[in-house]
C-alpha cells in the first residue's frame, strides 16, 4: 500500500542567523528564526514523512521546549524522521517539496538540497524533487519577511 503525507512550513527571516535551507548554507542577509536551524524545507520534508506513516508531526517528535534541539541540525532531525519510518517498516517512495522566497535565488543550491535529503534518509536522489519559487512579491514571503516550503512524500511498507 502506499501511504501520502504532506508538510508545511513557515518561518521570519531575521538578522543575525544563517539561512539555511536543504542543509545547505546559503548566503544571504537575514537567516530564518527558529528553536532550531529553522531549515524550513528539511521541517515540511520531515513532516511530510511523519505524516505519510501517521506519527504526527515535527513538534511531536522534536518540541521547542525541548533543549536538546535548540538550534540543531534539522539534517538531525531529518535522518531521526527516516529511521523512525525504518522502524515502523516503511520505505520512502518519493519526495516533492517547494520552497517559497522571494529573495534570494535558490537555483544555484537546489541540487546540494536534494542530493543532502536523499543521503540523509538513504534514498537515491531521483526520488527526490526541491523546487523554488516566489509569491511575486505578495504576502509575507514576498515583502521578504519569511520564508516557507511545502512537501509531499510517499512511503510504501518494507
Amino acid at each position: 500500500m502506499i501511504r501520502f503525507g504532506m508538510g508545511y512550513d513557515v518561518h521570519r527571516l531575521t538578522g543575525g542567523r544563517k539561512l539555511i535551507l536543504g542543509g545547505v548554507e546559503i548566503p544571504h542577509t537575514a537567516g530564518l528564526l527558529g528553536h532550531s536551524d529553522a531549515d524550513v524545507l528539511l521541517h515540511a520534508v520531515c513532516d511530510a514523512l511523519l505524516g505519510a506513516a501517521a506519527l504526527g508531526d515535527i513538534g511531536r517528535h522534536f518540541p521547542d521546549t525541548d533543549s536538546r534541539y535548540e538550534g540543531i541540525s534539522s539534517m538531525i532531525l531529518l535522518k531521526h524522521t527516516g529511521q523512525l519510518l525504518k522502524e515502523k517498516g516503511y520505505k520512502v517512495g518519493n519526495i516533492d517539496a517547494c520552497i517559497v522566497a522571494q529573495k534570494p535565488k535558490l537555483a544555484p543550491y537546489i541540487e546540494k538540497m536534494t542530493e543532502n535529503i536523499a543521503a540523509a534518509l538513504c534514498i537515491d536522489k531521483g526520488q527526490v524533487n526541491v523546487k523554488a519559487t516566489t509569491e511575486e512579491r505578495l504576502g509575507f514571503t514576498g515583502n521578504e519577511t519569511g520564508i516557507s516550503a511545502y512537501a509531499v512524500a510517499g512511503i510504501t511498507e518494507d
